[in-house]
C-alpha cells in the first residue's frame, strides 16, 4: 500500500515535471520566435541584395584609352566569380571558411566563439564567423558588439544561404571585403599591392592577399612587412594542411618575399586636371554617381605630354631658383617642436624614381655628405651637388631637421637615393596646352606641388598679363584696317587721359622713330602699341579680348593696351588658338565622352565653337605672331625649326612672366611668378624666365609632327568642330554694330581708323634675340580683385598694390 501511494506520489511529479518542462519549452520557444520577429523586423530583404551594387570606383582615361586617375568612395573594381582564381579561392577558405562549400552559413560552436570575442575584444574577430556571415556584417549590419547584432547577423546568413549559390555568395564577399589602404575586394587589392589582375596573382600573392580580411591595417604589408609575412605564412601552412598544395609549392611560397609592386597613388600625374574634371562631373552628374557609380571618362589628356608638361614646369622654375642663389628660406621641424620619427611630407606617397622632385627631411649634415629621408628611404647629397649655392660645406648648408628639396639622380644607388640639392623658395609655374582643332585640353599643370598648394593656377589665378595682350590691340588695329607693313612712330609721346597726361616708356631706354607694325609687334615696343590702342579705342581693344575668350574685368583705361590688367592662363590659351584657327573659337574642355558601368553612354556638354575674328584678320596677326619666334623677342624658339607663333609677356618690377603660343596643331601657355606677387629678379622676362619651359614641353608635343605648316591661300582651316552659325551672325552684327559707332564711342580716338604710312617695309633683318619689355603700369588707382586660395592662408595669392607709373 505504501508502494503504491509512492508510485502515485511519483507519477504525480513526473506529471508536474513534464508539464512544467514543456511549460518552460514553449516559453521558450515562443521568446525565441519573439526574439526572431524582433531581430528580423529591420533586417534587409533578400530583395535588396539582389539588387545590390557596392560603390565601385570612377575611371579616367588618356585619348590613348590609358587609365591615369580615379574617383572612389571605396576603391573597388567589381569582377564576377570566374575572375577568381582558384588558387586565391583555396587561399580565402583555407583561412576563413574551411567547410564553406558544405555549411549552411552559420557554424553554432563557431557562432558562439564570434559572439564572446567580438563581445570582449578591442577590434572586430574576423575569422571567427563564416564567410556568408562576415557579408551580411560588412554589407548591411553596424560594427556594434551586441548579442542582439549578432542573432541578426545569424538570421541574415540564414536568408543569405537559401537565397544564393555558394559562388554568388563568394562573388560578393570578394568584392565587398576590406583590404587596407582604401581597396575593397581582391580585383582593387591585386591592383594596389601588385599593380595585376586578381587573375594573374602567384600562390605567394594571393596568400597574402588572403591574409589581409582579419585585420587590414594590423597586417598591412605596407606598414607592417614581418606582420605581413608570418600571417601570409600562417595561410600557406593551413592550404598545405587542407591538401590545396604540396609541400614542395609551401616551402617555396614561403621562401618569397612579399614583392610587393604598390602602384602610384591615384591621381598624381594629372592632379590639377583631375580636379577640373571633378568639378564639372560633379555639377553636371553629382557626387554620389561620380564617386560611386563606377563611370568610364573618356578625357582630353595625352598621358605622355602631361608627363612632359609636369618635367618642364618642375624644370623651368627649378633652373630659374638657381639663377637666383641660395635663399635659405628652409623650414626646420625640429624648431617647430614636431618629431623626426613620425614627420610625414606630402610628397613621400608618391613614387621615388630618377627626374623627380621631392621635399627631404635632413638626419645629417657634415662637410662633406648631407643625409635625409624619404619615408623610410635613406638618401645622401653630395659636394657636387650643392656647388651651385656657393656654400662649401653641408653643415654650413643645411642641418638636421631642415625640409630640403632636391632632384632624384638615382633611387637605387648602394647608399640609398642619390640627390642633387634645389631650393624652393615659393616661386611658383602654370601650364596648359590644347589642340587647335577642336579645343582639347592635352595637358594643365596648376603649380609645382599639389600635395602643397591645391590652387590652380592655370584656370583660377588672375595675373597681369603684360605684353601678351598686346595681340588683342593689334587685332583691333587690324580690323579696322592696320597691315603689318604700315608704318607705326616710336616716339616720345605724351596722351591725354581722364585721370591726367600719361607718358608712358619703353623697356630700353630709347625710341626708334617709324618702324613697321610688324617690327614693333615683334620686338615688343610699347609706344607704337599703345598709340595704335588710342587710335582705334581702348574700347574696341577691350571688345576684341572679351570675343576671344577673356573673361576678367578689364578697366577702360589706355595702359591696358599694355597689360595692365589681370587674366587666367585658362582664357589666354583658348584666345591664342584663334589666330591659327583662322579666327574660329573653340572652348577649351576636358571631357569627350562619359558611359556609365554598364557601358551605356550619358550626356555631356559639347564645347562652344564660334567665328571671333576674319580669316583675313587671324591671317594677319599669324604673321605678327610668327614674326616674335623668328627675330623678335622670342627669337630662341627658331632654333626648333618649326612652323611657330606666339608672345612673350612681362610685367612691371618682373612679377610675372609669360609665353604663350602655338604650332600648326596645339597652342600652349607658361606663366610663372610668386604668388605673393614678389619679384621675380632684375631681366627675368617672358623670353628669359617662360619661354624656355614652353619650348621644352612643345618640343615633345611636335615630335612626330615635323612637316606641319599653318595653312595659307585660299585654303581654310579645317576643324574637328562644327562652327555655330549663330555666332557666326552675331559676330557679323557686332562689325557692323562696331563700324556704326566708331565716331561716338571713343571720345579719346583720333580718328576712328589709324592714320598710317604706306612706305613699303624695310627689310626685315636676321634674327636677334630682343629683350621683352614690361607693361607699363595703370596712371589710375585700379586694384585688381584679389583671389582668394581655399586652405592657403600663407600661400595663397595676394592682391597686388595700385600700380603706379614708372617716371
Amino acid at each position: 500500500m505504501r508502494t503504491r501511494r509512492v508510485a502515485a506520489r511519483t507519477r504525480a511529479v513526473i506529471r508536474r515535471s513534464a508539464f512544467v518542462g514543456l511549460l518552460a519549452i514553449s516559453a521558450l520557444f515562443g521568446s525565441l520566435c519573439g526574439l526572431m520577429l524582433v531581430y528580423s523586423v529591420d533586417l534587409p530583404q533578400m530583395q535588396d541584395l539582389e539588387r545590390y551594387r557596392p560603390n565601385t570606383t570612377t575611371e579616367l582615361y588618356d585619348i590613348h584609352g590609358r587609365q591615369f586617375g580615379s574617383f572612389a568612395l571605396e576603391r573597388r573594381v567589381v569582377v564576377p566569380y570566374a575572375e577568381f582564381p582558384p588558387m586565391l579561392r583555396q587561399a580565402i577558405l583555407a583561412i576563413e571558411d574551411k567547410s564553406f562549400e558544405s555549411n549552411w552559413g552559420v557554424n553554432l560552436f563557431r557562432a558562439i566563439g564570434a559572439a564572446y570575442r567580438d563581445l570582449h575584444s578591442k577590434g572586430r574577430a574576423q575569422g571567427a564567423s563564416t564567410l556568408t556571415m562576415q557579408l551580411a556584417r560588412n554589407l548591411f549590419l553596424s560594427p556594434e558588439k551586441t548579442f542582439s547584432r549578432k542573432a541578426q547577423e545569424v538570421l541574415l546568413t540564414l536568408q543569405i544561404e537559401r537565397h544564393f549559390t555558394k559562388e554568388q555568395i563568394f562573388a560578393l564577399y570578394a568584392n565587398q571585403i576590406y583590404l587596407g589602404r582604401g581597396t575593397y575586394g581582391f580585383e582593387a587589392g591585386a591592383e594596389y599591392y601588385f599593380s595585376k589582375h586578381v587573375r594573374d596573382l602567384t600562390l605567394p600573392e594571393a596568400a597574402l592577399l588572403a591574409a589581409l580580411p582579419k585585420g587590414p591595417e594590423l597586417y598591412s604589408p605596407v606598414r607592417h612587412p614581418e606582420r605581413a609575412l608570418k600571417r601570409r605564412n600562417l595561410v600557406l601552412s593551413e592550404m598545405r594542411s587542407d591538401g590545396w598544395i604540396t609541400e614542395a609549392e609551401e616551402v617555396r611560397a614561403k621562401a618569397a618575399p612579399l614583392g610587393l609592386k604598390v602602384e602610384p597613388p591615384a591621381n598624381s600625374i594629372a592632379p590639377y586636371f583631375i580636379e577640373e574634371v571633378r568639378r564639372q562631373l560633379e555639377q553636371q552628374f553629382g557626387t554620389e554617381q561620380v564617386h560611386g557609380a563606377g563611370l568610364r571618362v573618356y578625357t582630353t589628356l595625352d598621358y605622355d605630354l602631361q608627363v612632359a608638361a609636369n618635367r618642364a614646369v618642375l624644370n623651368g622654375v627649378a633652373s630659374y631658383e638657381r639663377r637666383h642663389g641660395w635663399k635659405n628660406r628652409i623650414q626646420n621641424i625640429v624648431l617647430a617642436g614636431q618629431e623626426m620619427d613620425t614627420y610625414e611630407h606630402p610628397d613621400w606617397t608618391e613614387p621615388v624614381e630618377k627626374d623627380a622632385y621631392f621635399h627631404v627631411l635632413v638626419t645629417d649634415a657634415t662637410a662633406k655628405e648631407i643625409r635625409f629621408r624619404i619615408g623610410s628611404k635613406q638618401g645622401y647629397i653630395e659636394p657636387a651637388d650643392w656647388a651651385w649655392t656657393q656654400m662649401k660645406t653641408g653643415d654650413a648648408l643645411l642641418k638636421k631637421g631642415d625640409v630640403a628639396y632636391v632632384r632624384i639622380l638615382s633611387s637605387d644607388g648602394e647608399k640609398g637615393i642619390h640627390a642633387s640639392l634645389e631650393q624652393d623658395s615659393g616661386a611658383q609655374g602654370s601650364l596648359m596646352a590644347m589642340d587647335n582643332s577642336n579645343g582639347e585640353v592635352l595637358a594643365m599643370v596648376g603649380g609645382r606641388d599639389y600635395g602643397l598648394s591645391q590652387f590652380n593656377r592655370a584656370t583660377q589665378s588672375e595675373r597681369q598679363v603684360g605684353s601678351s595682350f598686346k595681340p588683342y590691340v593689334y587685332t583691333a588695329a587690324v580690323e579696322a584696317g592696320t597691315k603689318p607693313t604700315d608704318i607705326v612712330l616710336d616716339i616720345p609721346t605724351t596722351f591725354s587721359t581722364p585721370s591726367g597726361p600719361y607718358t608712358p616708356h619703353n623697356y630700353e631706354p630709347n625710341f626708334k622713330g617709324p618702324m613697321t607694325v610688324l617690327e614693333a609687334f615683334a620686338e615688343s615696343r610699347n609706344i607704337p602699341a599703345l598709340r595704335l590702342a588710342h587710335q582705334v579705342g581702348i574700347q574696341k581693344v577691350i571688345d576684341v579680348a572679351q570675343r576671344f575668350g577673356i573673361t576678367s574685368k578689364i578697366p577702360a583705361f589706355l595702359p591696358i593696351a599694355l597689360g595692365a590688367a589681370d587674366m587666367k592662363l585658362y582664357d589666354q590659351v583658348g584666345a591664342y588658338a584663334v589666330f591659327p584657327n583662322d579666327g574660329i573659337r573653340v572652348e577649351p574642355h576636358y571631357v569627350r565622352r562619359v558611359t556609365a558601368a554598364d557601358g551605356l553612354p550619358l550626356e555631356v556638354p559639347t564645347p562652344k565653337v564660334s567665328e571671333v575674328t576674319s580669316v583675313e584678320t587671324a591671317r594677319s596677326m599669324m604673321t605678327l605672331l610668327k614674326q616674335v619666334t623668328l627675330t623678335g623677342t622670342a627669337a630662341a624658339a627658331s632654333q626648333m625649326h618649326h612652323a611657330l607663333g606666339g608672345k612673350t609677356g612681362t610685367t612691371n618690377n618682373f612679377t610675372d612672366a609669360w609665353f604663350l603660343g602655338f604650332s600648326p596643331s596645339v597652342t600652349c601657355g607658361v606663366w610663372i611668378g610668386y604668388d605673393t606677387r614678389e619679384s621675380l629678379g632684375e631681366k627675368e622676362t617672358g623670353a628669359r624666365a617662360a619661354l624656355p619651359i614652353w619650348m621644352d614641353f612643345m618640343k615633345v608635343a611636335i615630335a612626330d609632327r615635323p612637316n606641319e605648316q599653318f595653312v595659307t591661300g585660299g585654303e581654310k582651316k579645317k576643324l574637328d568642330v562644327q562652327v555655330n552659325s549663330d555666332a557666326k551672325l552675331a559676330t557679323e552684327e557686332q562689325k557692323k554694330k562696331d563700324t556704326d559707332e566708331d565716331s561716338d564711342e571713343d571720345q579719346t580716338s583720333e580718328t576712328t581708323k589709324p592714320v598710317v604710312d604706306r612706305t613699303p617695309a624695310p627689310k626685315i633683318p636676321p634674327p636677334v634675340q630682343k629683350p621683352e619689355m614690361p607693361s607699363q603700369p595703370s596712371p589710375q588707382d585700379y586694384v585688381p580683385k584679389p583671389v582668394l586660395v581655399p586652405g592657403m592662408p600663407s600661400q595663397g595669392p595676394q592682391a597686388p598694390s595700385p600700380a603706379k607709373p614708372q617716371e
